[in-house]
């Protein structure tokens, strides 16, 4: 759009930016003039450095727009300037804001109940968990409890699958009971979205444009794929750098929490608007009360930390109350805040990854840097003694995974991906380390200021853990909400399972490689092996064995990994992955069983008798580990 790099790589960004408080004056006022001279000197280099092509920012105050600025272009090689008024950015999940508010719309009419099942305004079932069902609050607070879903997120084509037929293709696992536990759900968003398409009698797409987009006068913005023709040629283009090719528009399948265009100066009127409680230039999309309701109704999991309220997530800093909703296609990379007390909206878009993803740290600065140059804070002085705060640490030692994954197919295997399952340990001080965490040049510094919450002395990160019953069970960050860490099963631990699988899988491959080794080797010296037929099969055996489960395990892992980096994978080579992998393994160890029993009751020596063992471990903790991790089955549904 898994595991603990969820919560790891979110705070790996926060971690490599500048310390605004550091950069910059303190309390600065926000004006017109210095927030456009502060961001003509912020920015371009900072872009520049990045190879970032081209940016958007605005910034809204009071019910107007304070300012607005293009950076760079909106296409490298026909040198087009990014216009905040003109140029479409895509806003990828920032899109779920105006779903969750087509949402509020129909709960202010009585239309929707946010605490009834929503089960009531579906053509389709979702089945309930422990007896329970899913209610809209759920859905906006990410607590559904369904596992993520991989497949189908980008397309190539449109017209292939419509947004309602991946919807109800496959309804994925709730891995957790409703209310109990935040993971972040696409795919409950786009249910979501559904609802407002069943409920309202009106298309997804043609709603947003009636009810919100009409009366806020963004008339630079649409859920439509492809593209309006009236819209194409505004669209900026997507880079991995601006150095680099554009992308081809990449087309969603979750329409209602994915598919957003829009303009930087329509994304003002939409942060005005809620800003001013659902008012933009005497336009109502929200009466007051339900514009309240929606900002102003946390979900408190981990005390300390940032909270879901209802869609907009808390992005608190400085002791400022801020919601808002960052987004990320492959190419586009946005964030919109809202300083409720303020009156102040920040909205910013990127339209490349840059340099190693270099767009995440400078998202985050951006922010990090606005709000220290503008709303400043008193630095944290609380601190828990040392003693407890070294014992506390401690007990947060180990492996962690993240809420927000699959469980119950084949992409549960990037838990053991490289990171995946991330390992906070302590240093000799006592000190939390995080994986990740920290700039060459600057480790972070965790402070433990309450009862486990944790501050970074020069950053603005927050982490805090859940105890029960004298052990962590729970950890999170103030940059990953909603989604939370927790600790793996020990079948599916990285601790051991990781380490045990490279071990196998390297005495499998050493047996495959050294197999045509030794047949020439004693070719040469004219040395032959001396085995009766049946031990010669076997012997046979068990090296083509070796061979073909490392090929496929090695297919998997490239199967899955595409599964995250690219459009995904064709369903042929899930296919052949399922029926390659079935065979390779159960029939692999099968062959590593029937060389064992000729081994032993042959006249074969000590060593072979010892590679025997260790071929058979190998190939049966490889089978029970893809069976654990959901690569034994033929499902396309994930």
């Amino acid at each position: 759009m898994r595991t603990l790099k969820i919560l790891a790589a979110a705070l790996t960004l926060t971690a490599g930016t500048l310390s605004a408080n550091a950069a910059v004056a303190p309390s600065a006022a926000l004006t017109e003039a210095d927030v456009s001279a502060w961001l003509d000197s912020y920015l371009p280099p900072a872009m520049h450095a990045a190879d970032i092509a081209g940016a958007v920012v605005v910034v809204v105050k009071d019910g107007k727009v304070l300012a607005e600025h293009g950076y760079g272009f909106a296409d490298v090689a026909k040198h087009t300037p990014v216009d905040p008024k003109l140029t479409l950015f895509r806003l990828a999940s920032v899109s779920k804001l105006l779903t969750w508010t087509a949402v509020m719309q129909l709960v202010e009419q009585g239309k929707i109940d946010l605490d009834a099942d929503v089960n009531q305004y579906l053509d389709f079932k979702i089945p309930p968990r422990d007896g329970a069902p899913i209610t809209m609050r759920n859905l906006m607070q990410h607590t559904a409890g369904f596992e993520e879903v991989f497949r189908n997120l980008l397309a190539d084509d449109p017209q292939v699958q419509t947004y309602e037929t991946w919807l109800k293709g496959w309804t994925p696992a709730r891995i957790f009971p409703a209310g109990a536990m935040p993971a972040y759900s696409n795919y409950g968003g786009t249910l979501a979205g559904y609802i407002v398409q069943r409920v309202s009698g009106e298309p997804f797409d043609a709603y947003i444009e009636k009810h919100i987009f009409q009366p806020l006068d963004m008339q630079h913005s649409t859920f439509r794929e492809p593209l309006p023709a009236a819209l194409a040629p505004q669209m900026s283009q997507g880079y991995g750098k601006a150095s680099q090719p554009p992308r081809k528009f990449e087309l969603t399948r979750p329409v209602p929490v994915s598919a957003l265009s829009s303009s930087g100066d329509d994304m003002a009127h939409f942060m005005i608007a809620h800003l001013q409680d659902g008012e933009y230039m005497g336009n109502r999309i929200l009466g007051e009360r339900t514009a309240q309701l929606m900002h102003n109704s946390p979900l408190t999991v981990l005390p300390g930390i940032d909270r879901m309220e209802l869609g907009f997530y808390e992005t608190n800093i400085n002791g400022r109350e801020v919601i808002g909703h960052s987004g990320d296609t492959s190419w586009f990379h946005s964030a919109l805040h809202l300083f409720l007390k303020e009156d102040v909206g920040l909205f910013f878009s990127f339209n490349s990854q840059g340099n190693q993803g270099a767009v995440g740290p400078l998202r985050t600065a951006l922010f990090n840097a606005f709000a220290d140059r503008y709303f400043p804070g008193p630095a944290e002085t609380q601190r828990v003694d040392a003693t407890t705060a070294a014992a506390h640490a401690r007990l947060l030692t180990g492996y962690w995974m993240s809420s927000r994954r699959s469980q119950t197919r084949f992409p549960a295997i990037l838990e053991l991906s490289p990171g995946a399952q991330g390992r906070v340990s302590v240093n000799a001080k006592g000190e939390l380390v995080f994986p990740r965490l920290g700039r060459a040049d600057r480790p972070l510094h965790w402070i433990e200021t309450s009862p486990f919450v944790w501050t970074d002395a020069d950053a603005h990160l927050r982490v805090a853990a859940r105890i029960a019953d004298g052990r962590a069970v729970m950890l999170g960050s103030n940059e990953s909400t909603p989604s939370v860490a927790l600790r793996p099963p020990w079948y599916q631990n990285a601790a051991w399972v990781l380490p045990a699988v490279d071990l196998s899988i390297s005495a499998l491959l050493f047996t495959a490689l050294a197999w045509p080794i030794v047949a020439i080797v004693r070719r040469v010296r004219g040395t032959p092996m001396n085995l009766d037929a049946r031990s010669y099969q076997a012997y046979r055996g068990s090296k083509l064995a070796a061979l073909v489960i490392v090929a496929a395990w090695m297919f998997w892992a490239v199967t899955a990994t595409q599964q995250i980096t690219s459009l995904g994978v064709p369903d042929s080579q899930v296919r052949i992955a399922q029926c390659f992998g079935f065979v390779a393994f159960f029939g692999g160890a099968g062959l590593m069983l029937w060389n064992l029993c000729a081994v032993w009751s042959g006249v074969r020596r000590w060593p072979a008798k010892t590679w025997s063992i260790v071929l058979v471990l190998s190939a049966l903790l490889v089978l029970w580990v893809a069976w654990v991790f959901n690569l034994i089955g033929f499902s396309m549904d994930y």
